[in-house]
């Protein structure tokens, strides 16, 4: 860990000359450009109707999120701009990029979780951590960056530092939720439905990725490379965007088709006297438990119900009618 009373090295323009930091900090810096761009044109390729928590935090943790936070740190690295332009638009993207992330990840967090209690948990966790966080974080931003005097510099090393690993904390803790609740539902899936199974691999994937994102910005931080750690994170924040928007949206074709037509493969196994597409319940399994008083909730339990208003009439599955699923 560096010495806290040091000036943040790259709040007032980056001055080593040191190549191979400068091109890492444009590599991050393009890559982060690269995934938000191309996420915008996803949404908007995707969304058929734009209205819905995950739809609007997606956007926005994109358009005011990632690039405002990108650019502002590229200007004032570079010294291309006025020090309030750059510290105002990577400040904008910071209030944006960070807990839109983790709001991301609470609006699909419901096709998992079936306790209330979790889910309003989850929500005041990402509101508080807003509050008490993003407010002395950029008091000691600006002040750092037009006081700049020994007491403010070691105040704002020590908040940086500090609101880094809460931030990650909160979003472990999310993802932890995640994996947990993924882990339950795979246990209690049949053991022939792959499409299903597969869906909640690639959740639990994604979610370990973020954990080990989170780590690695931890240790960037705590290195000392403040520039590189600043840019890095934009580029952090805009890969688990898009894995996120890559899985997420496939849980809602889950509760769409957990019901639909039998899929060609499981077509084979049945015989060809009968008609797959008549069977109404699963002839191979008792009754699931929670018909019963007192039993475990099962796979069936996440079900239409448990979205949102908005999103009860998407358009059907490539499975079930042959036109394509377009989540609101």
């Amino acid at each position: 860990m560096t010495d806290l009373s040091q000036y943040p090295d790259g709040l007032h323009g980056y001055r080593s000359h040191k190549l191979a930091v400068r091109t890492l900090m444009i590599v991050f810096t393009s890559i982060a450009f690269y995934n938000a761009i191309e996420l915008l044109i996803l949404l908007f390729f995707t969304f058929t109707r734009y209205r819905g928590l995950y739809f609007w935090t997606l956007l926005l943790s994109v358009v005011l999120g990632v690039i405002p936070h990108a650019v502002g740190h590229l200007l004032a690295f570079f010294s291309l701009a006025p020090l309030w332009l750059s510290l105002t638009l990577s400040t904008i993207g910071f209030y944006v990029m960070v807990p839109g992330q983790s709001l991301v990840l609470y609006s699909r967090l419901h096709l998992v979780v079936n306790n209330n209690n979790v889910l309003r948990f989850v929500l005041w966790l990402i509101i508080i951590d807003a509050i008490i966080l993003l407010i002395p974080t950029t008091i000691l931003t600006y002040s750092t960056a037009h006081i700049a005097n020994p007491a403010i510099i070691r105040g704002y090393n020590v908040m940086e530092r500090m609101q880094l690993a809460w931030f990650c904390a909160q979003e472990i803790v999310i993802s932890g939720i995640y994996i947990i609740e993924t882990a339950k539902l795979l246990r209690m899936m049949p053991d022939k439905d792959r499409r299903r199974s597969r869906i909640l691999y690639e959740l639990l994937a994604i979610n370990f990725v973020i954990i080990l994102l989170d780590i690695c910005l931890l240790l960037v931080e705590y290195i000392g490379f403040y520039s590189l750690q600043t840019t890095l994170k934009a580029m952090v924040y805009s890969i688990k965007l898009k894995l996120e928007f890559g899985v997420l949206g496939k849980l809602v074709d889950l509760v769409h088709n957990h019901r639909s037509q039998p899929t060609s493969s499981e077509h084979e196994e049945y015989p060809g006297f009968v008609d797959p597409s008549q069977i109404t319940t699963d002839v191979t399994h008792a009754a699931p438990r929670e018909l019963r008083p007192g039993g475990r909730r099962g796979w069936n339990t996440i079900s239409v119900e448990s979205l949102p208003n908005s999103e009860r009439d998407t358009r059907p599955s490539t499975q079930s009618t042959g036109k394509s699923l377009h989540p609101s």
